[in-house]
């Protein structure tokens, strides 16, 4: 059986292993990936994998750059690099199917820019790609990553493809916004199960079935059931043994206030007879009610059933997607500066978590304060500029100001004379 291994170039970093056991493939932007087919008797052939390959007929360039504040200089990816413009760029892979095994799309980016409005995401192509007119109309297999427009747009793709139409996730499902590199995580299991993680945590969890639109409901509510006569959903009922206190009825709501007395300059006869103002009972308990006790007969608040869906033909191949063969980058950004990279296909979560442990958790703190040290700088140089702007304003302003008016100005010399 071929077992294909790395041929690693001086100072290229790790980029392909495949193995019996496991396919994974990180696609390092700009970088060529070279690898060679062995089998039991030696070394038949070796291939290379072509760089990352710009869409003609798209304006937006890259820069091969770890970008700012960067946890190691070294690690780089490409960095979208004008504003207001639509990126496409794609990658041929080796072929990579997932039937009867679990898929792992992996990457990471770094929203160096305030984004304002622009995609984070990227996609997977199966059959064949021009890549010179890659864009937005090229079919893709899957498309999974963060859109950010405005305050109200911060979501993050999953649209996978079934027979030729594309059905995005059903849940809202929330992207990371800071300037910083975070990882996303994507795993589709054999049995249409998956899992969302971002930076190794996860975030989304559950199943083709039930979070994507894509075959009818396996289970549908009854609506024409109705509940049945002898349905009892009272929890409590009256004490049948309940016996209401004798003179129970006869205890009055109030009575007259005790200590109320007759004013001295009452008259009788004027003012008519003198009654006590009446106050509330402290005797009185209400209407009598029987105290309530534990319904035997409950059922519980009935629902409408659901039952068996006659339009749902299940397909155990939901979760297969047709061969991958491209790796492919295509948004629109209002304001450039994504840096991607760190791109995985693989077939093992646990190797994916790994290399998040090893090149994210090695160096988020490290990129962490260089960012927090580049916003004070920044900061700094706002407020001198800022402070600049004033004082230019006030000097400018200061020349402008008019001199006092003076109310003889008008007048003729005569006048001034005569005066």
């Amino acid at each position: 059986m071929a077992e294909l291994q790395l041929i690693k170039p001086l100072n290229l970093p790790l980029l392909l292993v495949l193995s019996l056991h496991s396919f994974c493939l990180i696609h390092s932007a700009y970088s060529e990936i070279f690898f060679e087919e062995r089998f039991d008797d030696g070394w038949k052939s070796r291939w290379v994998l072509s760089d990352w390959k710009r869409s003609e007929g798209k304006a937006g360039t890259f820069k091969h750059t770890a970008g700012n504040w960067a946890g190691d200089p070294n690690d780089k990816g490409i960095q979208t690099y004008n504003d207001a413009k639509h990126y496409a760029i794609s990658a041929k892979i080796p072929e990579f199917s997932n039937r009867d095994r679990t898929l792992v799309v992996q990457y990471s980016i770094k929203l160096e820019q305030d984004i304002e409005c622009g995609g984070g995401y990227i996609k997977l192509h199966s059959g064949y790609v021009n890549q010179k007119k890659f864009g937005g109309d090229t079919p893709y297999s899957l498309m999974f990553g963060p859109d950010i427009c405005g305050t109200q747009t911060k979501k993050l793709h999953v649209i996978v493809s079934y027979q030729g139409q594309t059905y995005p996730i059903k849940k809202e499902i929330q992207c990371e916004t800071d300037k910083l590199t975070h990882f996303y995580t994507f795993i589709l299991r054999p049995d249409a199960s998956y899992s969302i993680l971002i930076d190794n945590r996860e975030r989304e969890t559950g199943s083709l079935y039930t979070d994507w639109d894509i075959l009818p409901p396996q289970k549908i509510k009854a609506v024409k059931a109705k509940k049945p006569a002898d349905w009892d959903d009272r929890e409590y009922i009256d004490d049948p043994n309940a016996v209401k206190p004798e003179g129970y009825d006869s205890i009055p709501a109030e009575i007259p206030d005790p200590k109320a007395k007759k004013p001295a300059d009452w008259d009788d006869e004027d003012d008519g007879i003198w009654k006590p103002k009446k106050i509330p009972n402290p005797a009185y308990k209400g209407p009598w009610k029987r105290k309530k006790i534990k319904n035997p007969n409950y059922k519980g608040k009935w629902k409408t059933p659901w039952i068996d869906n006659p339009d749902f033909e299940d397909d155990p191949d939901l979760y297969v997607m047709k061969p991958i063969k491209y790796v492919g980058i295509e948004v629109w950004q209002v304001k450039a500066g994504s840096v991607y990279d760190n791109i995985l296909i693989c077939d093992d979560p646990e190797y994916a978590r790994e290399v998040v442990d090893e090149i994210w958790a090695k160096n988020r703190e490290i990129e962490k304060d260089a960012f927090e040290e580049a916003e004070k700088i920044r900061r700094a140089r706002e407020d001198e500029e800022g402070k600049k702007k004033k004082d230019d304003g006030e000097r400018r302003r200061s020349k402008r100001r008019p001199r006092r008016h003076d109310p003889y100005d008008y007048m003729d010399d005569d006048y001034h004379d005569e005066l």
